[in-house]
């Protein structure tokens, strides 16, 4: 699982803004050896993930966009949704998430980061559960209990007892964040995404944990705000 979860760290690397890396790049972005960069660009892109440009970096293949078409085909509401993160992005000024849950794994399938937002874009895409506010949200109304507790930082919950009054109070008040839980300074607020009256994925912010607090209310209320009005428009 740890040379899943580093390839798709690499992979997560390319977007819009950076369409290329450099092995050397690449390693320093990612605080990895060069060598281990090195070896995972090469067996992505033999894997067909990736293509290396005439000049010797790496681009994202059009492998990529053909297995994303097949995704979002076979998920009718995933057009909307993506609508929906890039209006969070917008009006809240910040990074929008949007997360499913694949088996136990809590994946990350889409970001988007709004030029004045106060943190960068993270690269993971699987996120540990028990930390995030989309994980919170994907176990609790999926009724999947954690084999284990991702310690991340000092907020982090390690009980099964803190678990359970979390998860109550998740599925209570419809949304559920965690601030300083996953990354230290950070904070996460996520609401339930539905289709056909099932919950098929967690949408968000993610912004500075001194941000979050200091405009909380504000903040729940506008992204309540939008996706109650999406639901209804949908």
């Amino acid at each position: 699982m740890l040379s899943l979860q580093k390839a798709a760290s690499i992979l997560g690397a390319f977007s819009a803004e950076q369409p290329e890396w450099g092995v050397r790049a690449l390693a320093a972005q990612l605080g990895i050896p060069r060598a281990t960069a090195h070896a995972y660009l090469a067996g992505l892109t033999e894997a067909g993930f990736l293509r290396r440009t005439p000049v010797g970096k790496y681009r994202l293949s059009w492998h990529i966009a053909e297995m994303g078409a097949h995704l979002t085909s076979a998920l009718p509401w995933f057009p909307e949704a993506r609508a929906l993160i890039t209006r969070l992005a917008l009006e809240v000024r910040s990074v929008a998430f949007l997360c499913l849950l694949e088996g136990e794994e809590v994946v990350c399938a889409i970001r988007e980061r709004h030029p004045d937002a106060d943190i960068d874009l993270p690269l993971d895409i699987y996120l540990p559960a028990t930390a995030t506010a989309s994980g919170k949200i994907l176990y609790a109304h999926h009724e999947t209990q954690p084999r284990e507790f991702a310690t991340c930082t000092e907020s982090s919950i390690t009980t099964a007892d803190e678990w359970r009054t979390e998860v109550a109070r998740v599925r209570r008040r419809g949304y559920a964040y965690s601030i300083e839980e996953w990354i230290p300074g950070q904070c996460t607020l996520g609401v339930p995404y539905r289709h056909g009256g099932h919950v098929v994925a967690a949408i968000g912010v993610q912004m500075s944990a001194s941000r979050y607090l200091r405009e909380e209310r504000v903040i729940r209320e506008r992204v309540l705000g939008i996706v109650r009005e999406a639901e209804e428009r949908g």
